[in-house]
């Protein structure tokens, strides 16, 4: 079929959450779909970033609830980590994600292309290298999702020995005695407290003036506060200049300061779209400075059949469920169906640190910044039955709300979270915050008990104007 046109309703470049996820909601819907992967589908969140990185996060909670067993009673002996096992069994994760994923593809009849695709003009997407190399695929529609890969800093070639960025360390079977994280931002935390709770000494650098920047600044506070006390140093507001390779490990040179001398060096400074070859000539795509595709706020790009979704796209938050409701929104637009944009102001952040982040919404800072007069509540897990029965009550449910006239809290602007699962608890705060519900009406809804979901209910009831515990 090499050099054959291929007719499609829909052809899609690059298989990761936005791609996959536009692939199976179109086939959904009845259009005839091609999906063009130049590795596996599930892309980087599943082989390479969300999915591997959490299973070795979680590893870390196992060790940690290990060693914390005999405040239970429990009598274990000293821990360690066997990062190898911890390897393979985030490989059988994995594995068994991408199989079923693939599964899903067949049984919708997606058919997929192995190979880089390019765009061309005429809605014409060339497979230029790969096991499919060669074949053309012409789409009515063509979405592209091509991802991103991690950035470095100049001086820093990943060697991945010495100098790794995400992908090279979560292919490691063995642990650093020491490691630096450059870049305190969600992932460079992630990959901080994971390190540190098994047992490597970590330094954080950060550039700017603290590590969580996009964070609730209270929020934020309360993470840098359990890493200091976990060992872990934080040196923000530094300028890194480079590093000087040793028989072990290196020395990062730090503008001002001492150097860190550490046996790993962990990249953690954002990533770049996937751009470089994507666009062939005349496809009427806009590329901005940095290298992403311009869209609207329907996903359509310059070009009117030409769709974006995922980490390509323009001044957008990279996370994957990102991608996923950006793929429904282009599909949802090809189809003619009434479409909901995606708000980036209120989509929901988590972030797998101990303790863990999560929020959703304005911070207090930015919804001043908007011009809104508010009523801010807070409330720590500290005094929840829960979260002392499981024996972690570091955090804070932390809700803002526009002020009315009469000094009351009117509708909730933002929920930002800090402590034990919190993750797993920002629905009911995602909810509250999209559909514009007042503290009142959010206040209402009742928590079961005893819960760690209480300490929000307890805070909605503050801010309502009648906390139980909290004033």
């Amino acid at each position: 079929m090499a050099n054959e046109v291929q007719q499609f309703d829909v052809v899609i470049v690059g298989g990761g959450p936005g791609g996959y996820a536009a692939a199976l909601y179109a086939a959904a819907a009845g259009l005839g779909v091609a999906l063009v992967e130049r590795d596996k589908v599930g892309g980087t969140c599943l082989h390479r970033g969300c999915v591997p990185a959490k299973e070795f996060l979680e590893t870390a909670h196992v060790r940690r609830t290990v060693e914390h067993a005999g405040a239970f009673g429990i009598a274990t002996g000293k821990t360690s980590v066997d990062f190898a096992v911890s390897q393979n069994r985030k490989n059988e994760i994995v594995d068994r994600l991408f199989k079923g994923l693939s599964g899903l593809l067949k049984g919708r009849k997606v058919t997929v292309f192995e190979g880089t695709g390019r765009l061309d003009a005429g809605l014409v997407v060339t497979v230029v290298d790969g096991a499919d190399a060669g074949v053309v695929a012409k789409g009515k529609n063509v979405i592209l999702a091509a991802g991103s890969v991690p950035r470095t800093l100049p001086g820093f070639d990943v060697d991945g020995k010495v100098v790794v960025t995400s992908d090279e360390f979560l292919d490691m079977s063995v642990l650093p005695k020491s490691a630096a994280v450059i870049g305190g931002g969600a992932i460079g935390c992630e990959f901080a407290s994971m390190l540190s709770d098994m047992g490597t000494q970590v330094t954080i650098l950060e550039s700017l003036p603290s590590i969580l920047a996009g964070c609730d600044t209270e929020v934020a506070s309360v993470v840098q506060r359990s890493f200091k006390k976990r060992g872990i140093d934080i040196r923000a507001g530094v300028n890194i200049t480079g590093h000087s390779a040793k028989k072990t490990g290196t020395t990062i040179a730090i503008e001002g300061g001492d150097g860190v001398d550490v046996e790993m060096v962990v990249m953690s400074v954002g990533r770049r779209p996937r751009t470089e070859g994507l666009l062939g000539e005349g496809t009427g795509i806009e590329v901005d400075e940095r290298g992403f595709v311009v869209t609207d706020r329907y996903q359509r790009t310059a070009n009117a059949d030409v769709f974006a979704v995922g980490d390509v796209v323009a001044n957008t938050p990279q996370l994957a469920h990102v991608g996923f409701a950006e793929a429904i929104v282009a599909i949802k637009t090809i189809l003619g169906e009434t479409v909901v944009p995606v708000d980036y102001d209120r989509v929901p952040w988590a972030i797998y640190s101990n303790p863990e982040v999560a929020f959703c919404g304005l911070t207090e800072a930015a919804a001043k910044q908007k011009g809104y007069e508010v009523v801010v509540k807070k409330d720590p897990f500290g005094g929840n039955s829960r979260a002392q029965i499981i024996g972690d009550t570091d955090g804070v449910v932390k809700i803002i709300a526009e002020k009315r006239p009469d000094g009351t809290a009117g509708q909730i602007l933002g929920v930002h979270m800090a402590g034990p699962w919190v993750t797993e608890q920002l629905g009911a705060g995602y909810f509250a915050v999209n559909w514009e519900a007042t503290a009142e009406e959010a206040a209402a809804l009742i928590q079961p008990h005893p819960s760690l979901s209480e300490t929000f209910g307890e805070t909605l009831l503050a801010l309502a104007g009648r906390g139980l515990h909290v004033g």
